[in-house]
């Protein structure tokens, strides 16, 4: 079935600002919110939703694909949105619960602050317009958080046991009634963990996290373009009280090539040619990302028009398909005549009347209105 659109869920435009759909998604989760509708799967499936839109919506980088790409660009491209459950939504979105409801969390029950999945971080690489058609392997090294070796990512000494929060009862959170909600807010005093560390992890400093490098090896798939990403599952940051890692993103950006120049799957390079060339025709090696080959040129080509090696450009990331390389015909104009040459050209123009006002150019010629690197001099 075709997913809702997230504007069109949350009743905002595309051009919405971030206060806006923040607004759209309070109204939506205050109408959708499980305490409101106690039992209704179709509620809480909405309210799944909404979340999952504002999600996406209030993250600067998500919706910039979701606007481009829709909800197939954030499939694609491995981005983590949705909630598999309630109880995560309130997790990942206390604060904004808070600003809602006055208090915090606006849910009943509570209960001990679980684990946050580790943050996505991105990582840029480069690589050659070549190593973009046949594919590489390239390896880097980066810096993430990762869980602290010595306390195990608790924060605290295995020397050193953490003390029960009284004010919330080990909980993590405080509860209050506020007409028609049972609301939940952090302790102010566990920070809603529950419990009081008195002795910190040296080595992390009761974060249980530490910065460490790491090297990966990354697998550049032939056909990748210009701002593609990988998705590298469980690289990024830690999680946190046995939370699963974030996700890498790698960022690919490609070199430009002095000969080739790449427009989607197509491959375009200048063919230039002398008038002789290119009114008797020539076999002539021209050159391709695979090597030279062999091409026949037909005679009475013009300036412009083109010449098609089909399947020789770039591979689909997904499928057999693959582009061509398209000559574009460039006439060379000799600057320097002797006289002999300059004769012969005259005796030419005679010949062929070039007196008059020259024809009309060509279609070919009207249309082809790319601007090329000239390479081939």
């Amino acid at each position: 079935m075709k997913k809702t659109d997230y504007y069109e869920f949350l009743s905002v435009s595309r051009t919405a600002s971030s206060e806006e759909i923040k607004k759209a998604y309070r109204q939506a989760a205050m109408k959708f919110h499980p305490d409101r509708n106690p039992g209704d799967k179709k509620a809480e499936e909405n309210f799944k939703f909404a979340s999952e839109a504002y999600e996406v919506l209030s993250d600067d980088q998500k919706k910039q694909i979701y606007d481009r790409y829709g909800h197939q660009g954030l499939d694609g491209g491995g981005f983590h949105h949705g909630f598999g459950n309630v109880e995560d939504i309130f997790e990942s979105f206390g604060d904004v619960f808070e600003d809602f409801f006055g208090m915090g969390g606006g849910r009943r029950g509570g209960g001990r602050k679980r684990g946050r999945r580790g943050q996505d971080l991105s990582v840029q690489v480069t690589v050659s317009f070549k190593e973009a058609y046949h594919g590489t392997e390239q390896e880097i090294q980066i810096r993430k958080p990762t869980l602290c070796e010595d306390c195990g990512g608790k924060g605290y000494p295995a020397s050193s046991k953490p003390t029960h929060c009284q004010n919330c009862q080990g909980s993590g959170q405080v509860f209050h009634s506020q007409g028609f909600f049972t609301v939940s807010s952090t302790c102010p005093v566990c920070r809603g963990q529950g419990q009081l560390i008195k002795v910190l992890c040296r080595s992390c400093q009761g974060q249980g996290l530490v910065e460490k490098e790491k090297k990966l090896k990354i697998k550049i798939p032939a056909g990748i373009d210009q701002g593609n990403r990988l998705v590298l599952k469980g690289e990024g940051s830690a999680g946190t009280e046995g939370a699963p890692a974030g996700d890498l993103y790698v960022v690919v950006r490609i070199e430009e090539d002095e000969t080739f120049e790449r427009d989607g799957l197509d491959i375009w390079v200048d063919l230039p040619l002398s008038f002789p060339q290119a009114a008797l025709g020539a076999s002539l090696k021209v050159k391709t990302v695979e090597g030279e080959m062999e091409v026949e040129v037909p005679k009475g080509i013009n300036a412009g028009e083109t010449i098609v090696l089909q399947g020789k450009g770039f591979p689909e990331l997904r499928g057999g398909h693959r582009g061509n390389q398209i000559l574009q015909v460039q006439l060379r104009t000799p600057k320097k005549l002797s006289a002999r040459q300059k004769e012969l050209f005259e005796e030419l123009a005679r010949e062929l009347g070039q007196e008059e006002a020259p024809e009309e150019a060509s279609r070919e010629e009207k249309a082809s209105k790319k601007k090329k690197k000239r390479f081939w001099e």
